[in-house]
């Protein structure tokens, strides 16, 4: 049995994170999975060639907060961790925790909490965030 579509994006996201040429993931395929190609995968397969990225420094993310569980018309949890991980990334996790994102929400989006962030608003702190984490580099 194949693996899922799932499980071959987070194959191309760790290549990418890694920074493997085509040639390299192509040869990794073959030595460590057996196959040509991503699709062609197996479950033993695909284990394997993810221990292989850890092997190689590849760390997945993590979650850094409460999911607070699905929530009708609330931000989403990847949308909350993608918030997190970006505000880490710009402060250079000069500030942990979630008291200085927390202030800047409530100063630009008037949301005091992670928590209280509304799914129509998500789009618009990530993009903030994107822009601020490029300036700043």
């Amino acid at each position: 049995m194949t693996i899922s579509a799932r499980q071959i994006g987070f194959i191309k996201v760790a290549v990418k994170k890694l920074g493997w040429d085509d040639e390299t993931y192509r040869s990794a395929l073959a030595q460590i999975g057996g196959v040509t190609t991503s699709t062609d995968l197996d479950k033993a397969g695909f284990e394997a060639l993810v221990g292989f990225f850890e092997y190689c420094g590849f760390k997945p993310m993590e979650a850094k907060g409460p999911a607070y569980g699905p929530r009708p018309g609330m931000a989403s949890f990847a949308q909350i961790e993608l918030i997190r991980n970006l505000w880490a990334e710009y402060t250079h996790t000069a500030y942990p925790g979630q008291d200085e994102l927390n202030k800047w929400l409530e100063r630009c989006f008037k949301v005091s909490s992670l928590r209280f962030l509304k799914k129509d608003t998500a789009p618009k702190v990530i993009t903030a965030l994107k822009a601020m984490r490029t300036r700043a580099a």
